[in-house]
């Protein structure tokens, strides 16, 4: 429910309403995409209260800094706004990557109602409307803490896996030198990367 039909059913003014939000006093309440806050529906209980939490880099150099930190902010700003983590999970692999092991095991998992990610590229690179259809069609959510995500070397990777896997369907399992060189003009100019020209 939105927070002006929280305010009317609990009989206060919508101020106040805002107020108990602002301070994390409403459990389970979060701003949608658009910046309307959204109030679990109290006779729904615990299930959108009990979340996962999915956090992913591309780049195994960095698992043991940014993976790891994405990870607490994540569940940082969920401990913050009133869920409850079931489960929370930190993956390594391409945001194009339909077949990540642990994104999969997580999204068969039963046991949550909130999908948490810091950014929508975080879970795919594409189709997250998709993502979002089927999982309010299971009666669960998914909330993007932050809808503004600019990691070029991030897009760059993702970019580079799809060059990859096209190659390989156009030329066979090896990489050919056409896809070669394409990744060495994407990578040129990227700071401190070891692909470059």
């Amino acid at each position: 429910m939105k927070l002006s039909e929280y305010a009317r059913l609990h009989g206060i003014q919508y101020r106040a309403a805002w107020e108990r939000f602002r301070l994390g006093r409403i459990p389970g309440a979060y701003k949608d995409e658009v910046g309307t806050i959204i109030v679990p529906d109290e006779s729904e209980g615990a299930p959108l209260r009990d979340a996962a939490v999915y956090a992913r880099v591309s780049d195994p150099s960095k698992r043991k800094t940014q993976l790891v930190a994405q990870r607490k902010r994540v569940e940082d700003w969920a401990i913050a706004n009133g869920y409850r983590i079931v489960v929370s999970v930190a993956e390594v692999g391409s945001g194009v990557n339909d077949k990540r092991r642990r994104l999969s095991a997580l999204l068969k998992r039963e046991d949550w109602g909130t999908l948490i990610v810091e950014h929508k590229d975080r879970l795919t690179r594409f189709g997250f409307n998709w993502f979002s259809l089927f999982i309010e069609a299971q009666g669960r959510r998914i909330i993007v803490i932050n809808e503004a995500s600019d990691d070029r070397t991030d897009l760059v990777q993702d970019l580079i896996a799809i060059i990859y896997s096209f190659s390989a369907r156009l030329y066979g399992q090896r990489r050919s030198k056409k896809a070669v060189k394409m990744v060495n003009m994407l990578t040129e100019d990227e700071p401190g990367d070891s692909h470059g020209a």
